[in-house]
């Protein structure tokens, strides 16, 4: 039987270069890994996730993931955008109790420079709530978030959705309708481009 002749497998990871993958300027231009690509335009558009306490050191913020894609690559350095944010499905879980109420609200918002997000606001009742209640909770914050959203820039709106601003301001005015244990932004999904 003749023998296979061996192919020579040609190493594709002696073409590729290294890139240092960074956060977006509002996140402080801070090194979130590397990643090979045998072209830079292989970057584009690759997507990349890193937690809040990677970022900032805070233990406490272990739970915050932050999305991010590329959008940029100069020289070695591949730059980022912000795209969206989720918290852990454990941490949630953690937030629930029996005889509590969930209320979730998904809203649509736009930003003042024109930047469409997707926010999804969690809400927690200190006892169950009856669902004419919860309608209207959810109902306050769309409202809420909408209108806050209008007033601030991207970057603003996203300083204040993870700093736990805008979680803040939607608890003190929807507790008004109903007692509150809890409320938190646990996803953001940005939409499309921004309108130039």
């Amino acid at each position: 039987m003749a023998k296979a002749r061996r192919r020579r497998v040609r190493d594709t990871w002696k073409d590729k270069q290294w890139y240092t993958i960074t956060t977006p300027k509002e996140f402080g231009d801070a090194e979130i890994g590397t990643t090979p690509a045998r072209e830079p335009d292989m970057l584009l558009k690759r997507r990349v996730e890193s937690t809040m306490r990677e970022l900032t050191g805070d233990f406490s913020k272990q739970y915050v993931k932050l999305k991010f894609q590329i959008s940029e690559v100069a020289g070695d350095t591949a730059t980022t955008r912000f795209i969206g944010h989720q918290v852990t499905s454990d941490y949630v879980r953690s937030m629930i109790r029996r005889g509590t109420s969930r209320i979730d609200s998904i809203v649509k918002a736009e930003s003042k420079d024109g930047q469409k997000m997707k926010i999804h606001v969690l809400a927690i009742t200190i006892k169950r709530a009856k669902s004419s209640q919860q309608r209207y909770i959810r109902e306050t914050v769309e409202k809420l978030v909408v209108d806050a959203a209008a007033q601030k820039n991207f970057v603003e709106l996203v300083e204040d959705i993870i700093g736990g601003k805008m979680a803040s301001y939607v608890y003190h005015e929807t507790k008004k309708i109903y007692p509150l244990k809890r409320v938190e932004v646990i996803k953001t999904k940005v939409v499309d481009e921004k309108k130039s």
